[in-house]
């Protein structure tokens, strides 16, 4: 079922199918976080109003480091079992999660401004962020440099697996160094450390951003799948021009 479902044309037409209530449970999910964001959670005791800046700055990285994941399964999809839906999964995920990874990188420098006097440090966290927002910048521009899509496919799966060494560095880099970057709060063994005040607003946006990022990577395949069928449409009315300009000689002038 899961094999007939990700072929290209059972793919557009359940997607088609689910955008419309995937976009309205992503709005009602973001305006009922961004009401909880700012009408209802508090300010922190230490931060002020400068939390708030943690209902996006938050669930951006999650989304960074989970569209690079998703990138490197497809990656795998790609390398082991040549299968095209994944190589479109991957080109329709980069961009999003670069955009992701850039919110990240740009909330975090205003949240760091208030709290540490400066919009950057050299923190082995926000390091290892930018590392990931230049990997994927690496990735968007290998996709344009190769111009062969199965060599394209191939190169890109190749460095995204190679990169995904940095996700494990970005999720422990708290615990492996001495950084200004707070340890984990939400995903621990123990249970959160954030008062339930602001845990439920923060879990509420990151369900918002999910769905949202969800939509924008089926909005990405399904542009990505129409863009290779117009692709191969042109090829073949490229082929059936050329073919046509060729002058039909008869075998007696072709003898001559």
């Amino acid at each position: 079922m899961l094999t007939t479902m990700a072929r290209p044309g059972a793919f557009m037409r359940w997607s088609r199918s689910l955008l419309p209530p995937l976009c309205l449970l992503t709005a009602a999910l973001a305006g009922w976080g961004l009401y909880l964001a700012l009408m209802v959670a508090p300010p922190d005791y230490q931060q002020g109003e400068t939390v708030r800046i943690m209902f996006v700055h938050v669930p951006a990285a999650w989304l960074a480091m989970s569209f690079y994941m998703l990138m490197a399964a497809s990656a795998l999809g790609t390398l082991i079992w040549r299968h095209p839906m994944a190589d479109v999964s991957q080109k329709a995920a980069a961009p999003i999660g670069a955009a992701f990874a850039l919110i990240c990188l740009v909330t975090g420098s205003l949240w760091g401004k208030p709290m540490w006097g400066t919009y950057w440090v050299w923190d082995a966290r926000l390091t290892s962020m930018l590392i990931l927002f230049l990997i994927y910048l690496g990735i968007l521009a290998l996709w344009r440099t190769i111009e062969d899509p199965a060599t394209g496919a191939r190169a890109v799966s190749i460095l995204t697996l190679v990169g995904a060494v940095n996700i494990p560095i970005i999720k422990f880099s708290v615990d492996w160094w001495f950084t200004l970057h707070q340890g984990a709060s939400v995903l621990r063994l123990s249970g959160p450390t954030i008062h339930p005040s602001i845990l439920q607003p923060l879990l509420v946006m990151a369900v918002a951003f999910t769905c949202f990022g969800f939509v924008l990577h089926l909005l990405g395949m399904r542009t990505e799948v129409l863009r290779r069928r117009v692709r191969r449409l042109a090829l073949l009315e490229a082929e059936r021009l050329d073919r046509a300009s060729v002058p039909n000689l008869s075998p007696y002038a072709a003898s001559a």
